[in-house]
């Protein structure tokens, strides 16, 4: 009796086992999906075009990514009750749960992206400048993105010239710096851009020393094939990362 017991609890612990496994499996597959469309918007982004299928693809894939991490959600909740399951197993996969969510999150906010290029209609047409993006690195430098965009119905090809200084204070006295002061990144002022829906510019500046940044001036200028100007002023914002757009 003691050794057909002993082989119960055997197979029933490996079946718990064979639970987790799938349940991980179901994770990581998550993951390989999302990774794949990560990758094909940023081939998408590569020669500054946009793919609309891609879009599409995006679209309808983001409502079952959601319905799956629930599904995963749920049976956490039923093998946390379970009193053997392990405690180390069962933080693995609610690592793994954060950043499905945090991948999400970053796939609806790229698809907002999309559609603010792709469906013009709802929103002014023409020439752009997305908020100025800035993230302290451990150097003490600090990383940047500016990205110019174009909604229109049908995008023609801009050349585009873009300024960009950083406007404080330094010993008392307001001053400005352009960028390419700052940077090792950017050769020139104004920065030509030539993109079809958006393009980036990033990289890393440096302040002088005692200076105080306040805001940074963003003037992007094109002449062809019409005129068109877009100007910004951004208050000097650091945040923590960077967002999933303009890639």
């Amino acid at each position: 009796m003691l050794f057909r017991r002993q082989n119960h609890l055997s197979s029933h612990q490996q079946q718990r086992l064979q639970r987790r496994r799938s349940l991980l499996a179901g994770v990581l597959l998550i993951a390989l999906l999302v990774g794949a469309f990560f990758l094909g918007e940023r081939s998408a982004y590569r020669g500054l075009r946009l793919n609309p299928e891609m879009y599409v693809a995006m679209k309808a894939e983001v409502p079952r990514l959601q319905a799956r991490v629930a599904e995963l959600e749920a049976q956490l909740d039923v093998e946390r009750t379970q009193a053997q399951v392990d405690k180390q197993a069962l933080e693995m996969v609610r690592r793994e749960i954060a950043v499905q969510k945090e991948q999400i999150a970053g796939l609806v906010e790229g698809l907002g992206f999309y559609r603010s290029l792709m469906a013009p209609g709802e929103i002014a047409q023409g020439l752009s400048l997305r908020p100025l993006e800035l993230v302290a690195q451990d150097d003490g430098e600090y990383g940047f993105r500016i990205v110019a965009q174009q909604e229109a119905r049908k995008h023609a090809l801009l050349k585009v010239d873009l300024f960009a200084e950083l406007v404080g204070v330094r010993a008392g006295e307001r001053v400005s710096y352009s960028l390419a002061e700052l940077s090792d990144d950017v050769d020139s002022n104004p920065i030509p851009l030539r993109f079809r829906y958006f393009q980036s510019v990033e990289g890393t500046l440096s302040l002088p020393e005692n200076f105080e940044p306040r805001s940074v001036r963003l003037l992007a200028k094109t002449a062809s094939p019409r005129e068109m100007e877009a100007q910004e002023e951004f208050p000097w914002q650091v945040k923590e990362k960077f967002t999933h757009v303009g890639k």
